[in-house]
């Protein structure tokens, strides 16, 4: 049981930590070029941000941690935790491109590509812990949500 704690806890601050480094590409154009872009009516305020993905990167964390937990020399916790932090590379890219970049176009194509992948992440972390499946379910409703805001501001601008 410390073993699994351990893990999960190390997963949830790696998470938070990408969350984190993605945050400095984010504030580098939220407060400038971010207000001039035409945004859709279903924009949610930018104070949600924060505290939403928080707590998707807690959940992220516990799930990933979960399935490191039964044992890394398995094929399927090894393929399950690839897929997953190559979502996480791909979640991370998003701030860069959009805030970073300022390329909405960019950043359109990374989170269909990091909604694909997560899609494949889910299924790996089922095959491996239902549990750890299941947390993922609010971050990919989310990100369904941010890929077709991003579309939209991408469409406007």
């Amino acid at each position: 049981m410390k073993k699994k704690l351990f893990r999960i806890g190390i997963a949830v601050l790696l998470c938070l930590l990408i969350g984190f480094l993605s945050s400095i590409a984010t504030q580098t154009s939220i407060d400038t070029w971010y207000i001039s872009l035409k945004k859709p009516s279903f924009t949610p305020p930018n104070w949600i941000f924060g505290p939403v993905w928080i707590f998707l990167y807690i959940l992220m964390g516990v799930a990933a941690g979960i399935v490191w937990s039964k044992g890394f020399y398995h094929k399927w916790v090894k393929t399950a935790l690839y897929h997953f932090g190559f979502q996480l590379l791909l979640n991370a890219a998003w701030s860069i491109f959009f805030f970073g970049l300022q390329n909405p176009l960019i950043a359109m194509l990374d989170i269909i590509a990091l909604f694909i992948l997560l899609l494949f992440t889910m299924k790996w972390f089922r095959v491996v812990n239902t549990t750890a499946a299941y947390l993922l379910i609010p971050y990919i409703v989310w990100v369904a949500f941010a890929t077709i805001l991003t579309f939209s501001i991408w469409q406007l601008n």
